[in-house]
């Protein structure tokens, strides 16, 4: 064996998965989200490559200083952070395989956002100072996002992001929504009609205009949680995937996370388990968060011809102004990616019929391109909190729990900044921080009583089924 050979044979590589992927995975419902599971058969898992190397799973007690449950891009970023700003070499505990949930599941959309409400509804929640100071929360993650993927080859496409109205009646809102921007928080959001959008952007057939934000980045998923992960370890943390934190007892300010193969003894720990964290990891985070499923579908390589017919001139991030909305773009190797919801439990994320939806829909967007051939299909978890805002928290004072949880959909960007604040948090400096997404906790919903236990998790979730007829009805028919 040559030298080349023996340094390729002992190379080191990503942990091999235990156990296969579950499609029927549902964080309401299972204690735990696995050990060792592998990937979803994403389109990001299937194009980024080998995963990187990691540091094994957790196989005797450890003491460290900060430990970091889950590996997504919030886990991964926080370990950046505390490496790079203070110094501190995070240990990050995943379940199944790094950067198996969220981060490999979205729609690879970067957007100038922090959750699910506009601007127009945070002057209306907080007042005017707190709306312009979450905007330049926003701003500045962008800018922290974009110094973050400079150097990891994620396949951006910037130049912002485009806002498809869907029906007619939306326009006034777009409009009044685009003025705002533009004249309170210098935001210069610009307004298009259908005939434009259709000629210069975008061939939806759906589109009755669009409004036109400044920021937005389209980026490969995969890619960017690999890249992650490898600058996380080169920093000096260490990532440990198949070591799913199954109990969690605090004594005497330390924090004792059982795992499989060990309990590791922490001083601080960071929560950054997204929709994937389970009811049971922590009685602070119980029923914190809903968490809904999203599908997303990718189809084959589009030819310049089908290209050119559907009107895919743009490769920026676009969604459309429905409740449930759809978001999509062509992306680099000129296949259409798109996404809207998908099912209410995990047992029934698996049926065709939610594919089928999607087909549905691009082929009502995108009539020339009915029938083609779908060649990736999965579906995931979004963490979605109570009040459609996240939150970056450390809810207890007098222990050192910190989370960062609650994006709606739009952690691709805000999973960086929100790992930079809680970095700032585990290292004693959160006071500093008064948004009101630093200052509070994730609220519960509103029928407390009623969610309070693991056992009324089925009403919620009949309450999400009579949602989603509402708000079908509201995006389609009203």
């Amino acid at each position: 064996m040559d030298a080349a050979t023996t340094e390729r044979a002992i190379e080191p590589r990503a942990t091999a998965p235990k156990n296969p992927y579950d499609p029927a995975y549902d964080p309401l419902v299972s204690a735990t989200p696995g050990q060792g599971r592998d990937y979803a058969p994403t389109y990001w898992i299937g194009t980024a490559g080998e995963p990187p190397a990691d540091d094994g799973p957790i196989d005797h007690d450890i003491d460290v200083d900060v430990a970091i449950i889950g590996s997504g891009f919030t886990g991964l970023t926080t370990a950046i952070f505390l490496a790079e700003h203070y110094g501190i070499k995070a240990t990050v505990l995943e379940a199944n395989r790094s950067a198996w949930g969220c981060s490999t599941r979205n729609g690879g959309q970067a957007q100038c956002a922090s959750g699910r409400l506009k601007r127009s509804q945070w002057i209306g929640r907080y007042g005017l100072e707190a709306a312009l100071g979450l905007h330049r929360e926003c701003l500045d993650g962008m800018e922290t996002f974009k110094e973050l993927i400079r150097d990891i080859d994620c396949d951006p496409q910037p130049g912002g992001h485009l806002y498809v109205a869907h029906r007619p009646r939306v326009m006034p809102v777009l409009e009044k929504e685009a003025a705002l921007l533009r004249e309170v928080f210098g935001y210069n959001a610009r307004i298009f009609d259908a005939e434009t959008v259709k000629r210069e952007w975008i061939g939806d057939q759906e589109a009755c205009g669009a409004m036109h934000e400044p920021e937005g980045i389209g980026i490969h998923a995969g890619k960017l949680a690999f890249g992650y992960l490898r600058k996380a370890r080169a920093l000096g943390a260490t990532v440990h995937p198949a070591s799913p934190v199954e109990g969690w007892e605090t004594r005497d300010g330390i924090h004792y996370l059982r795992t499989p193969g060990g309990v590791v003894r922490a001083r601080a720990v960071g929560v950054c388990t997204g929709g994937y964290t389970s009811n049971g990891l922590h009685r602070e985070l119980k029923n914190r968060l809903l968490p809904i499923l999203s599908n997303s579908i990718v189809t084959r390589p589009l030819t310049d011809a089908e290209v050119e017919t559907a009107g895919l001139r743009t490769h920026q991030v676009v969604t459309d102004t429905r409740i449930l909305r759809h978001y999509y773009r062509l992306m680099p190797d000129r296949r259409l990616q798109i996404g809207s919801r998908s099912a209410i439990t995990g047992r029934d994320a698996p049926e065709k019929k939610y594919e089928e939806f999607l087909v549905r829909d691009l082929a009502r967007k995108f009539p020339s391109l009915a029938g083609v051939q779908i060649d990736y299909s999965w579906w995931g978890w979004v963490d979605v909190s109570h009040d459609m805002m996240p939150r970056i928290h450390q809810p207890d004072p007098s222990q050192t729990i910190y989370y960062a949880l609650g994006y709606g959909g739009n952690g691709v960007m805000y999973s960086a900044q929100a790992g930079k604040r809680l970095a700032q948090w585990i290292a004693g400096h959160g006071k500093e921080l008064q948004l009101p997404i630093f200052t509070s906790r994730l609220p519960f919903p509103n029928v407390r009583e009623m969610v309070e236990s693991q056992a009324f998790a089925p009403f919620r979730r009949f309450g999400q089924w009579w949602l989603y007829r509402w708000y079908h009805l509201q995006d389609e028919m009203l």
